[in-house]
């Protein structure tokens, strides 16, 4: 079978484990072409203009179907993009296996005068970097009611209400600790701030209860303060940090409430999955593993996706024959708020792992193992698993969980922000770089973007 189209991959997990063997079952893996583009009209299609950027999010609503969200576009904040996000389609059957994916509208996002919103940092695209503007990485998305979408943003870290037509009706009031300040004034662009959220770490997902009363963003990553370097070394404190937050905000009024913490694995876990591959280092702790998507699934509990920042993707494939380190985390947890502490008021400046005065994290457990699915499929690991969601109920009354990756355009760029798309061959092992829309050589192809469908249960 092509492995361009699609991999199914049924299988049973290990018996001996009641934990492993509630996980959901992988069903299928699709692979989407790294040159899709959406429905934007144009006359030139570029991947600054309408190639799709798929999974940074994935958001299931009952009414009106599926959505995928583009992030900030090609160029990492360097060249102009206008954000968007995909409402798509698929066909699946009784037992969750997924086919004929469709983008069915693609749908801007512009400001309350109709100017897009654009994945350039507000330095470029303001140029001043303490004036946010219309400078938006969209991260996380959610549909409340009357179809209007709330999403979060990194550069904030931001959310915003949009109807459904992507139109801007307001921007929630973001917690000021999260704010990043260099020298106590807001700084957008640097990388690292001295406070608030970590350079391009911000809001990564973005939840909304079933009351539909609630949103719930968690931020990729530790503060930038919050954490504890040694003396030798006291930069960047927060990545060396589990601690991440998950700000509450409440619909009706736009302002935050509670934060909680949620408590990324330990490197020691992690590192401990096998000895054999690269190890993290102490201060990639908070950085190289963090957060993706949250979903809820009641007023209390959610599924948090965690990862790594490892696998084949862009920057893999760019540095290409040198194989990349080799991937150690891609989980799903659930999650539940009940009996965690509310954190607004509580600093976590320098603190690693415990907390003070043994305040309550969220608790935490193993829903999904994303990376033994995977693996076990037999399927080469991508790096940016990212949009989670709980699907419908499947006829035999199992239900269907959709996870996708970021395939970043399937573009790197230079220093001097040159672009170029990466071609890579179906085993995901040699690559080449060619210029910005040409075509690729013979047997390789765009980095594509996975769709993957589970089944299982919620309990």
């Amino acid at each position: 079978m092509r492995r361009s189209l699609i991999l199914a991959a049924t299988f049973a997990f290990a018996a001996n484990s009641a934990a492993v063997a509630a996980e959901p079952q992988l069903e299928t893996i699709l692979e989407l072409p790294g040159n899709s583009i959406d429905l934007t009209k144009t006359k030139t299609p570029g991947a600054n203009i309408n190639r799709n950027g798929f999974f940074s999010d994935i958001f299931y609503d009952s009414r009106t179907g599926w959505y995928a969200l583009s992030d900030r576009g090609p160029g990492g904040g360097l060249l102009s993009y206008g954000t968007r996000v995909q409402r798509f389609s698929f066909v699946y059957d009784a037992n969750g296996d997924i086919s004929d994916y469709k983008v069915t509208k693609t749908i801007r996002f512009t400001d309350e005068n109709g100017a897009p919103f654009n994945g350039l940092n507000p330095g470029l695209l303001n140029l001043n970097p303490a004036v946010l503007g219309n400078s938006f990485d969209p991260e996380g998305i959610v549909v409340g009611q009357g179809g209007h979408l709330y999403v979060s943003d990194e550069y904030g870290p931001s959310v915003y209400e949009f109807s459904s037509s992507g139109q801007f009706i307001r921007a929630f009031d973001p917690p000021s600790r999260l704010l990043p300040r260099v020298n106590d004034a807001l700084e957008f662009v640097a990388d690292p701030p001295q406070t608030g959220r970590q350079g391009n770490r911000g809001y990564e997902g973005l939840a909304i209860n079933p009351l539909k009363t609630k949103l719930y963003a968690i931020l990729q990553d530790p503060l930038q303060e919050e954490g504890l370097s040694p003396p030798a070394s006291p930069a960047n404190p927060g990545r060396r940090s589990r601690n991440v937050r998950i700000v509450e905000y409440d619909i009706k009024t736009g302002q935050s409430e509670r934060q909680f913490i949620y408590q990324l694995d330990t490197l020691l876990d992690i590192n401990g999955r096998d000895p054999s591959a690269t190890q993290f280092p102490a201060n990639q702790q908070g950085r190289s593993i963090g957060a993706s998507s949250i979903y809820a699934i009641s007023n209390t509990e959610f599924l948090v996706l965690e990862r790594d920042n490892r696998g084949r993707g862009v920057d893999a494939a760019a540095a290409l024959p040198t194989a990349p380190a080799k991937p150690l985390h891609k989980r799903i947890y659930k999650i539940d708020i009940s009996e965690a502490d509310d954190f607004a008021d509580v600093s976590l400046v320098g603190i690693n792992d415990g907390l003070p005065d043994e305040l309550k994290p969220v608790s935490k457990e193993l829903f999904l193992d994303l990376l033994g699915a995977i693996g076990g499929a037999g399927h080469w690991l991508p790096e940016k698993l990212e949009g989670f969601a709980v699907g419908p109920l499947l006829p035999g009354g199992k239900r269907l969980f959709i996870a996708g990756t970021d395939n970043d355009y399937s573009v790197t760029q230079s220093g001097a922000g040159e672009q170029f798309d990466i071609c890579i061959d179906s085993g995901m092992t040699t690559s080449t770089q060619v210029t910005l829309g040409s075509a690729c050589p013979a047997g390789k192809a765009l980095i594509p973007a996975l769709l993957m469908s589970f089944t299982g249960e919620l309990n």
